[in-house]
């Protein structure tokens, strides 16, 4: 998850550096008010079959199904942006449990752990590995 941004110099400058730039990244929105984002950085040369998908949402609003929402309503659009991409991936770190029960009941398979993997929360931790692929029963490409 990002850093919460504090003031609007810091907002304007993370929208102009990152936001604006990302080659795909939406804002995840609730009664007119962005509460998340779900973005894709996609592979670049011969890692274009395969693409990274993370996502955040506002604290007060986990476990009311928006994540897993939102996840399972761009796959489609995403294999579809991308004529390359095969496999969506995702990484969550391993005491994470919201977000791995977002990536299973949006489809993704947890692959396995990743020792030792991430520098997150101020340590080296081990993150498991999701992935989706566009031939997987549960997702329709549209192209």
């Amino acid at each position: 998850m990002e850093k919460i941004l504090g003031t609007r110099e810091e907002a304007l400058a993370h929208l102009k550096n990152v936001a604006i730039p990302h080659p795909w990244r939406r804002s995840i929105c609730l009664d007119g008010h962005s509460i998340g984002y779900i973005s894709v950085r996609p592979g670049s040369g011969d890692e274009r079959h395969r693409a990274y998908v993370s996502y955040a949402i506002g604290a007060d609003l986990w476990g009311q199904g928006i994540g897993t929402f939102t996840l399972r309503s761009v796959v489609s659009e995403v294999f579809g942006e991308f004529p390359d991409l095969v496999r969506l991936e995702a990484l969550v770190d391993v005491e994470n449990k919201g977000s791995q029960r977002v990536l299973d009941k949006a489809g993704f398979l947890r692959e396995g752990c990743l020792r030792k993997y991430s520098y997150y929360k101020g340590e080296v931790r081990d993150m498991f590995m999701y992935s989706l692929l566009s031939t997987d029963d549960k997702v329709v490409v549209h192209r």
